[in-house]
């Protein structure tokens, strides 16, 4: 089995840039303690890790084109495994941002894109749609995996040693590199540096004001460190950030008018399959890391488990997503990408109201883990048509700009997801703990006075007991503590729910776009 061996160096890849974003969703708790800090800095720090791949993603594309796939991987694969270092030692929250989200990520745009483009290079036909079945089975894996590991380690051990771990797999796979069938490069352009700035502050600049939002407010100021016009800036923020996407839009055009090779080739949306699946990649993600993002703090905060206990309540979505990512070339044989695309979504939205029924005072755990394993039937049933979907919707030579595009997708999914989610979480808890306290009798003027003032220095997802801890050191008496922390405690709970309940109304939102996912079968013509 020779010719599988590429696959194999390609998949372990694959299952590496996934792992350790797991690892960093099951520990949240830990690195609030272990860096002193609050839940909306690590946030930050998991979103900043997918927003630099969304905004150098297709770069790392075009490198590959310029440097040739395998060296792009391979450059990639030390960047990502220096980065790994860097994060296993880091001393401060700043450190582990520096080697976590920026050379982590900026190693992974240069991974991605290749080792898409060498999975399409390297097999035809019913083996490459195999192939990108195994490829989105293994993303499944280390979501199953690092939840799970990573909740082992971070609870009896330390979170520091997956990343020592990474780093020894980058080594054994450098090790293996040539395994993987290369393509020569194209000849060599100038990379469009004008593009590389528009695309990446713009799109900075819109996750930026998305993630900010929880502590700047949409319109009413909350804790901004400036406003505009008596508003809070993240619209005039998020509005910048589309202007400069315009201005990059323009930019390209003017680009290929003048006869110059372009970041992006615009004309690649045209292709109604192709961006039907970038849409839907960038949906399934959003609504995939915003989930993984609000689930392990109900976990952890709401109901004080710990991290391995956490990555246990997280294996049946990750189990479930394994298996039915891995039934693509099945499915593929007897449906088309859109039907199957549809039933996923289907079952997303299924699993998210089930998902809504099992967020109590006191977990159901029979009935959390199978609405979670209804949750990874559906996300894999995306992930088994969506990659082979992308690259069959363009030619041979489009390949690595179709996969810049398509992990471009997924990572501005996966920023959006956690920044936006997350902001809807904290904006929900300071509106539910608001009215719970107006309404509470027990509960004094002054005390509210109190909790008012504490909410405009800034909110944080914590727990019960940290509440009854500040309540005491503002010398509450006992039974308006109680009160305040069961307002807290029901608040809490409220904006999960919400949460949970955006992600739903962004699947529904998703179905119009399926209508240009390809209505045939996709085995012959991924071949071509």
């Amino acid at each position: 089995m020779k010719r599988w061996r590429a696959l194999t160096v390609l998949g372990t890849a694959q299952f590496l840039m996934v792992l350790d974003t797991s690892v960093m969703n099951v520990s949240i708790s830990r690195l609030v303690e272990d860096f002193d800090t609050e839940v909306t800095a690590i946030q930050a720090v998991i979103t900043l890790y997918t927003l630099v791949m969304a905004a150098f993603m297709i770069t790392g594309g075009k490198l590959g084109d310029a440097f040739g796939r395998r060296r792009a991987f391979t450059i990639g694969l030390v960047v990502y495994g220096a980065g790994s270092a860097v994060t296993s030692l880091a001393p401060s929250l700043w450190v582990l941002a520096l080697g976590w989200s920026v050379v982590e990520g900026l190693g992974a745009t240069l991974v991605l894109p290749a080792l898409a483009a060498l999975v399409a290079g390297a097999y035809r036909g019913r083996e490459r749609a195999v192939a990108y079945g195994v490829i989105g089975g293994l993303a499944g894996a280390g979501i199953a995996v690092g939840p799970l590991l990573g909740g082992w380690v971070t609870t009896y051990l330390t979170w520091r040693l997956v990343f020592a771990g990474e780093v020894v797999l980058v080594i054994a796979m450098l090790c293996v590199v040539r395994w993987i069938p290369d393509v020569p490069p194209e000849p060599r352009t100038a990379l469009d540096k004008g593009g590389v700035a528009l695309s990446s502050a713009g799109l900075a600049l819109v996750v930026l004001g998305v993630l900010q939002s929880s502590s700047w407010g949409w319109l009413k100021p909350r804790n901004p460190p400036f406003t505009l016009l008596g508003f809070s800036p993240t619209l005039f923020v998020i509005a910048a950030g589309g202007v400069l996407l315009w201005l990059f839009c323009c930019w390209e055009r003017r680009q290929q008018a003048r006869g110059r090779e372009p970041l992006v080739r615009l004309s690649l949306f045209a292709v109604p399959p192709l961006r039907s699946g970038l849409t839907m990649l960038l949906c399934q993600n959003l609504v995939l890391l915003g989930l993984f993002f609000v689930i392990p703090l109900y976990l952890q905060v709401v109901q004080g488990l710990n991290a391995f206990e956490t990555g246990l309540r997280l294996l049946p979505v990750s189990v479930t997503m394994l298996l039915s990512a891995m039934t693509g070339p099945l499915l593929g044989r007897i449906a088309a990408p859109r039907t199957v695309v549809r039933c996923g979504l289907f079952v997303l939205v299924v699993a998210a109201v089930w998902l809504l029924a099992t967020i109590e005072p006191r977990i159901d755990n029979l009935s959390f883990g199978l609405a979670m394993a209804v949750l990874g039937l559906g996300m894999g049933l995306l992930a088994s048509q969506l990659g082979n979907v992308v690259q069959s919707s363009v030619g041979e030579d489009e390949r690595s700009e179709a996969g810049g595009l398509q992990y471009t997708a997924q990572n501005l999914g996966s920023s959006l997801g956690t920044a936006l989610i997350g902001s809807l979480l904290i904006g929900a808890l300071v509106h539910a703990f608001t009215t719970q306290i107006e309404d509470n009798p027990k509960i004094s003027d002054t005390a509210r006075h109190q909790a008012g003032i504490a909410m405009e220095a800034g909110v944080s997802f914590v727990s019960t007991d940290q509440v009854r801890a500040a309540a005491g050191r503002a010398s509450l008496p006992p039974s308006e503590t109680d009160a305040l922390v069961d307002s807290y405690a029901t608040a809490q709970l409220d904006a999960l729910k919400a949460s949970v309940l955006a992600a739903a109304a962004i699947t529904l939102g998703a179905f119009p776009f399926t209508r240009r996912l390809p209505a045939e079968r996709l085995t012959r013509e991924a071949g071509r």
